[in-house]
């Protein structure tokens, strides 16, 4: 059924709640891994199914085509919100935080009509974690697959829906996914757990009151990252207004709460779309079953938390029925804040939720939560199996990136990461792909490009990619590439790679689009070379990435061109002299994405 949002041009003043599921199903029990059949039908006791599909497809290689269009409208706006209570001014996608949510089925084709009305910022929408197969032209990134979206103008942006599960889409363009620009997607699949109720996306995210482009030029440009105050469940939380009058301290906010029916399997997706926050994810009194990651089914297994890092996602199966019981029914969920592992948060025993068994309940919860995680590098990779068993088989090129950094300082206006000592630094006038139409064969270098060509024989190849941090910080990075999953070979802390590959793991190891670059040590990850496009690789820190910390793999460069159709290739002509012919109010003042 082809499902439309309606163009929504009143700026916002509260946050939006948790969009609700589709549909809902009876109590389930666990899941039994079946063969393919013709007419599979996806229920409450059969969710490995999904017509003449099922969760043993292949879909890196096979998909449906529904011959189904959904067809959505978005639009960039300004404007005052108070998501906590507390009022400041906002990014927004129609109006909320987060924006809508996106649904299609496995096997549709989505057309997204962006207009920017803002009126003095470009604009770009990415589509997290989504392959763009021979389309990276809708990759969603100024500078490299596009131009700026400038004020009043709209982008079209189509593609195929290959993949299935949970994720989200927000704004390339600089800090602008701080400010609130960012909304969830879903897309109706097969599972490998049985499960009821579908909850949709649940976001937990930082958030400051003071907007992320001031704290970039005050503080984050120089190199540390800045406090923020608290944060976010699905775009809402309380604030506690001072003793002394503050006009901007409207009301009071409100919780996040969710209501459960004793028994009953909740599905929940969970994305984090923090700027700097690796968040420890909980519901107290309840276990959670993962069985997915980052839009890779996992063979389930159970945990009292979930370690999420920026950019990643998780699927959960939270039962109703709690392991320690409360007097009234109420549990506090949490998005317990992992100190240490990047950005600092003034009051993050406050970013919490409510789960609640007595709809008519107002009361605070009294349940005690789990013991907080130390480790800042997400759930482990032993844990993380992927339940479509793939091998890297044939790895065709390595390349070995080592971090760095520069201070800011000696001409440099911010400090730099730097990859082979070289700081990402895009035009969003002149990108990536503009200059492969034009035929290039150097591009510029801070745009940070490496070039791969595979041999076409006819065989799967792969790329490598080892990442090593040679920086005395220490710090974690959660490192996202786009148009590709990518498998984990290797992730050392502490540990400089010497070329020694026979500890990697190769068969069927953890598989996803974010992971976690150990502190003072290496990350090691393999993609398919089959996807031409340019594709970027970057640190989901939001200050590292404005700070140059990515480069970009320019693939199979004489097939981009052809894979693509010449409708999109008009729409990005035409994106393109509509940023040529406004003139830019701001300045670049950062990496660009």
């Amino acid at each position: 059924m082809k499902q439309t949002l309606l163009y929504l041009s009143s700026l916002f003043t509260a946050a939006t709640a948790l969009t609700l599921p589709l549909d809902s199903f009876l109590s389930s029990p666990h899941l039994t891994p079946l063969k393919p059949r013709q007419g599979c039908e996806n229920t409450a006791t059969s969710r490995q199914c999904w017509g003449e599909f099922d969760l043993d497809t292949n879909y890196y290689t096979t998909w449906p085509d529904t011959g189904e269009t959904q067809e959505y409208w978005l639009s960039v706006q300004t404007g005052e919100c108070h998501p906590d209570g507390y009022s400041r001014t906002c990014m927004t996608f129609n109006g909320t935080i987060p924006g809508p949510t996106i649904f299609a089925n496995w096997g549709d084709d989505l057309v997204i009509h962006v207009t920017n009305n803002m009126k003095d910022n470009g604009t770009a929408v990415h589509w997290h974690g989504l392959h763009m197969r021979d389309n990276s032209l809708n990759d969603g990134v100024p500078g490299v697959t596009q131009c700026g979206i400038a004020p009043g103008e709209t982008q079209t942006y189509r593609f195929k829906v290959t993949q299935y599960g949970s994720t989200w889409y927000h704004s390339h363009f600089s800090l602008q996914y701080a400010e609130g620009l960012f909304g969830g997607m879903i897309f109706n699949g097969p599972a490998s757990e049985n499960y009821d109720v579908d909850l949709g996306n649940l976001f937990l995210s930082d958030w400051g009151h003071t907007e992320a482009f001031h704290l970039w030029s005050t503080t984050a440009r120089f190199g540390g990252p800045p406090a923020l105050d608290t944060g976010l469940i699905n775009g809402t939380n309380t604030w506690s207004c001072p003793t002394a009058p503050d006009s901007r301290c409207v009301d009071g906010g409100k919780k996040h709460e969710l209501i459960f029916e004793e028994d009953t399997k909740y599905l929940i997706r969970l994305v984090n779309p923090a700027i700097d926050a690796v968040w420890d994810f909980s519901i107290d009194g309840h276990t959670l079953t993962v069985i997915a990651q980052d839009l890779v089914p996992i063979k389930p297994y159970t945990t009292n938390s979930v370690q999420i890092s920026m950019g990643q996602r998780y699927d959960v199966i939270v039962q109703a029925k709690p392991t320690t019981k409360t007097d009234d029914g109420n549990y506090w969920l949490r998005a317990g804040l992992i100190g240490g592992c990047g950005g600092r948060n003034d009051h993050p025993e406050n970013i919490t939720g409510i789960v609640r068994y007595n709809k008519d309940s107002t009361a605070e919860p009294t349940s005690t939560g789990y013991p907080l995680s130390t480790s800042c590098r997400g759930e482990p990779l032993a844990s993380l199996e992927p339940w479509l068993e793939l091998n890297v088989t044939n790895i065709f090129n390595t390349t070995q990136q080592n971090l760095g950094f520069l201070p800011q300082g000696s001409g440099r206006d911010w400090f730099q990461w730097t990859l082979n000592t070289s700081s990402l630094h895009l035009n969003w006038s002149d990108p990536t792909l503009g200059q492969v139409f034009r035929g290039a064969a150097i591009f510029p270098t801070p745009y940070n490009v490496v070039a791969v060509q595979p041999s076409n024989s006819g065989e799967k190849e792969w790329q490598v990619l080892v990442i090593q941090d040679q920086t005395p910080i220490g710090a974690d990075h959660p490192i996202h590439l786009h148009g590709h999953d990518f498998w984990i070979l290797a992730a050392e802390p502490g540990i400089t790679f010497n070329g020694n590959t026979s500890t990697w793991n190769t068969h069927n190891p953890s598989r996803r689009d974010v992971a976690v670059l150990p502190g003072r040590g290496y990350l090691a990850i393999a993609f398919e070379l089959d996807n031409p496009g340019a594709w970027l690789v970057h640190c989901h820190i939001a200050w590292h990435a404005s700070q140059g910390l990515s480069l970009e793999f320019v693939e199979s460069q004489s097939r981009i061109r052809s894979g693509l159709l010449d409708r999109d290739v008009d729409e990005f002509e035409r994106v393109c002299r509509s940023w040529h012919a406004w003139p830019q109010v701001h300045a670049q003042e950062d990496s660009g994405i």
